[in-house]
């Protein structure tokens, strides 16, 4: 949406800021957006190595249920914070069910040379308007992310859950961090044009139209961003109710020097998680989807499947599109109802070859240790740079050596999967959430990698360990900033 090998995890430092309400004027700030198509770190300290930021959204603050948390795990020394609306700083309160952390997204928005993240509380009560939503910047430094400023809310009155979902990325090519914002009511996103200041103010607003339902439990689902047509401006990948085709769908809207348009969307493969990368080195990237059901839609396999739909310069519907599942040749398992394999997902070079890797959570598999264990797959890119192929790939659950605790029931390993070298080494670390341990606790297993292969972590990362309340169900590790 993002962890750390021998972490340490020492407290961070803190800092505060003013909160401020962001609002619009000319953008002032140069910022460096996430190159599109392909995978990067965020760096909210500065230090040169990734950070890993994750959601404890149901956590207890001060005795208020579901109030929500973000866990910030830095990469190389190990430390950790633990951010909430009562951290310093940071803006309004935390109360009871606002959900703070719905949906988090990375980006340097105020071009300073520090990461920061954007973070919802889909559930925040706004004045009298119950659930209306809210949405946050914390920004970085050389301390780690401190403090923030609330992105303003441009329609209150029109929808509920503001913030709840999120995507960072340059939709038009100028150099500066564009936030995109939707909610899970409303098929409108808000997009609010790079130039971020602490002091409130963005680069400008508009809104895109994508042909989504709306209304409660429709709306969007998920934002992406990438290169798919290789313009060199990131794309914007929408997700949500099909009122037609009564299923999520998948729209790409292009970018260009005016951002993204309404009417300028090519449909694509239902699924929905995606990823973008350039998977086969063609300069195009690629989308992937999750198909994480056992049928009811176009794609659908026994147990779940993951697409990828390459990218093309006409945009990637035009694009040959690859299909996995446990039963393709080579892939570990098979397909069972209720996998759900393809649940999340996300790419990175993990063996160090220079060609991307898929990693592919299955938080519903069944294994020795009960129902709904959970299993994290490995595709690997080919030698010759051709895709990501089947042969070679790898299941990780935590009965496998290197992997902390064991597998049991109702863990759900694999609830969310994160690629980053959290260690400076060149090779990508595999960070996986299991949100179902200990009793809907959660967990986070940031397996480094080595280089024979191997993928190893000392311990596992609990609520415990960071400083959340073990109250109610916290679910950490069910969601990474990507």
């Amino acid at each position: 949406m993002h962890k750390r090998l021998g972490l340490t995890l020492a407290t961070a430092a803190a800092a505060t800021l003013t909160g401020g309400l962001l609002t619009l004027s000319a953008a002032t700030a140069t910022a460096a957006p996430t190159p599109g198509g392909t995978t990067a770190d965020a760096d909210f300290n500065g230090d040169g190595i990734g950070d890993v930021a994750t959601t404890a959204t149901r956590a207890y603050v001060d005795g208020k249920k579901a109030a929500g948390e973000i866990v910030v795990l830095y990469g190389g020394g190990g430390e950790h914070t633990t951010i909430s609306q009562n951290s310093p700083g940071v803006p309004g309160a935390a109360e009871t069910e606002d959900y703070f952390g719905s949906d988090i997204a990375w980006g340097d928005f105020d071009g300073d040379g520090y990461d920061d993240l954007a973070t919802g509380a889909g559930g925040e009560d706004v004045g009298s308007d119950t659930d209306g939503g809210t949405a946050v910047i914390l920004w970085g430094s050389a301390s780690g992310l401190h403090g923030g400023t609330t992105v303003k809310d441009p329609r209150p009155t029109e929808h509920d859950r503001f913030g709840g979902v999120l995507e960072a990325a340059d939709l038009n090519g100028d150099g500066h961090v564009d936030l995109a914002l939707g909610t899970s009511t409303s098929a409108t996103v808000d997009i609010y044009r790079g130039g971020f200041t602490r002091s409130g103010s963005t680069g400008g607003h508009y809104t895109l139209s994508p042909p989504i339902q709306s209304g409660d439990g429709d709306g969007l689902r998920n934002l992406h961003s990438g290169d798919a047509n290789g313009d060199g401006i990131e794309d914007l990948v929408v997700n949500g109710y099909d009122s037609a085709d009564s299923y999520d769908a998948n729209y790409w809207f292009p970018g260009s020097a005016s951002g993204v348009r309404s009417g300028t969307s090519q449909k694509l493969p239902a699924g929905f998680v995606t990823d973008v990368g350039d998977t086969d080195g063609d300069g195009y990237g690629d989308i992937v989807y999750g198909i994480a059901w056992d049928n009811g839609i176009a794609g659908a396999r026994k147990g779940g499947a993951v697409l990828i739909g390459h990218g093309t310069a006409n945009g990637p519907a035009h694009g040959d599109v690859q299909s996995f599942d446990q039963d393709t040749a080579g892939v570990p398992g098979g397909g069972e109802t209720g996998d759900s394999f393809g649940a999340e997902l996300d790419l990175g070079d993990i063996n160090g070859d220079g060609h991307l890797d898929l990693v592919v959570g299955s938080p519903g598999e069944n294994l020795t240790g009960g129902t709904d264990t959970g299993a994290v797959t490995i595709l690997y890119g080919a030698a010759d740079g051709s895709g990501i192929t089947g042969t070679g790939a790898r299941m990780i659950d935590q009965d496998t050596p290197g992997v902390p605790n064991s597998d049991e029931n109702a863990d759900f390993f694999g609830s969310d999967v994160h690629v980053d070298d959290l260690n400076g080494d060149g090779l990508d670390d595999v960070v996986i959430g299991a949100s179902g341990e200990n009793g809907d606790n959660g967990a986070v297993y940031a397996l480094r990698s080595g280089s024979d292969g191997s993928l190893t972590a000392p311990s596992g990362i609990y609520p415990s360990t960071v400083g959340v309340s073990g109250s109610g169900t916290p679910l950490l590790g069910n969601n990474f900033a990507d």
